[in-house]
């Protein structure tokens, strides 16, 4: 369990809890899988005749924001959650990994030898 602050803000439209409740769920599980996560934001707003969300992931030296639209909500939000994992993923890697490379790199085997 993360202890990642998770809001769901609906803008200009109705609230729907069922919806709130699942995305809550889904930013908890992306929270728990990135632990330099802090704080997740996700606004769902009309626009024109579909929707767009929006999202915002603060943390350990961690700061992503995105966007996507669809016709319905909840699909939009879907869109958006699966392209902020995308994101986490390659930042967190990349994080992960570079400090891998360099420890190869340093490695006295790994050194020519001085004849």
């Amino acid at each position: 369990m993360s202890n990642a602050v998770v809001v769901v803000n609906f803008k200009d439209m109705a609230t729907d809890e069922e919806l709130r409740e699942e995305l809550e769920s889904r930013c908890d599980v992306l929270a728990g899988e990135f632990p330099e996560v802090t704080h997740v934001e996700v606004t769902l707003t009309p626009d024109g005749v579909g929707h767009t969300a929006h999202g915002h992931v603060t943390g350990k030296s961690t700061r992503l924001a995105t966007h996507s639209s669809a016709v319905e909500p909840g699909r939009a939000a879907d869109q958006l959650l699966d392209t902020l994992r995308q994101q986490l993923r390659r930042a967190h890697d990349k994080r992960i990994f570079a400090h891998r490379r360099d420890a190869q790199q340093q490695n006295p085997k790994r050194a020519p030898r001085k004849r």
